[in-house]
């Protein structure tokens, strides 16, 4: 066996990728991968448990988990990812810190790790870019994005590879978040107009809403007072913690409630609020029988998003492929693997022999 070596892809590695093979491409492609994985996706090749890890309110409040994934015969890619909602203001940080790590199924090799702080961001983006397309109105023109954080953006970008969106209205306790937020979007060259709403308006005149925000444990609904379209499709984005909402019970109560991975969105999402049996079908269902599903795009419907590793895995996957296509990244040996698999102290022979 010839060396052996892990990929690393560090953020100027996966801003260079991004850069060289044209931000709308790789989102497009991603979409697409994440499509097909949805289409192809079973529980028998492969297997997801509920994400699992440590969260604490302490003087700095917040999570680390980590997100497994296992396709049989052929890898193990987990995230371990931070979510610290006090970063921005106090350490100018992400509020979401993370990275992605590949493994060989046949070895436990390490094949490649990856900065996960661009790649969440990108892939939570094209999730709801493929849950909208399978649940709003396919004429969808008027976007509204509670939350002007990191993640409106790469919402925005997805959702406008997918649909007609002329409008988009905006809406942030951080009035420098929504002052910022026109320049911020500037690179995607979009035709559209930006209009700061309040939360009422956002709701009665989108056609989809996405809610971003990190309202903290216990102080949610976002708002209780509401009227939409009849077939607003919400992308709730936000609730990703115990006890952490953004959408009211009514609300959820009148809609078709399609969570990225049920279990999850039981103990963490906006699912938490409901009772099993108000819970409707999971987005993979939804996609796999989508003639069954069609009506719902005249419908009031939410995709109550978590997180799901299987997003992980297709994103982590691109890089690793888009990363071997350029030549980007650097090759570590990581692993300390001897010459004699059987004497870990194999290094020290060859230092002391003259």
């Amino acid at each position: 066996m010839g060396k052996i070596t892990t990929l690393l892809l560090s953020a100027s590695d996966v801003n260079l990728l991004m850069q060289n093979y044209g931000i709308d491409r790789l989102m497009d492609d991603l979409i697409f991968r994440l499509i097909k994985e949805f289409e192809n996706f079973n529980t028998t090749d492969t297997v997801i448990p509920i994400r699992s890890g440590f969260n604490y309110s302490t003087e700095h409040v917040g999570l680390i988990e980590w997100m497994p994934v296992y396709k049989k015969g052929e890898e193990v890619v987990i995230k371990v990812v931070g979510y610290h909602p006090n970063n921005p203001d106090k350490f100018n940080l992400p509020t979401i810190l993370s990275t992605i790590s590949c493994y060989d199924t046949k070895t436990g090799h390490l094949k490649g790790l990856a900065d996960g702080v661009l790649l969440t961001a990108l892939r939570t983006g094209a999730a709801s870019a493929v849950a909208s397309k399978y649940l709003a109105h396919p004429q969808s023109s008027t976007l509204g994005l509670i939350g002007c954080g990191a993640q409106s953006i790469t919402q925005l970008h997805a959702i406008s590879r997918l649909f007609p969106i002329k409008k988009v209205l905006i809406y942030d306790i951080d009035i420098e978040a929504v002052k910022s937020f026109d320049n911020r979007i500037s690179l995607l060259g979009l035709d559209i107009e930006i209009l700061p709403t309040e939360i009422v308006d956002i709701l009665s005149e989108s056609d989809i809403v996405c809610t971003e925000t990190s309202v903290n444990v216990g102080e949610g609904p976002l708002f209780t007072e509401y009227k939409n379209k009849p077939h607003l499709h919400i992308n709730a984005i936000g609730s990703d913690f115990p006890g952490k909402i953004e959408l009211p019970l009514a609300l959820l109560k009148e809609s078709f409630v399609c969570p990225d991975f049920i279990e999850q969105a039981k103990k963490e999402g906006e699912c938490q609020q409901l009772t099993d049996d108000e819970i409707d079908s999971d987005l993979y269902t939804v996609i796999q029988n989508y003639h069954k599903f069609n009506h719902l795009k005249d419908e009031l419907t939410v995709f109550d998003s978590t997180g799901w590793a299987l997003e992980d895995q297709v994103v982590m996957d691109l890089f690793l492929d888009l990363a071997n296509e350029f030549k980007i990244g650097k090759e570590v040996s990581l692993e300390n693997i001897s010459s004699d698999v059987k004497n870990p102290y194999h290094f020290l022979y060859h230092s002391v022999i003259v």
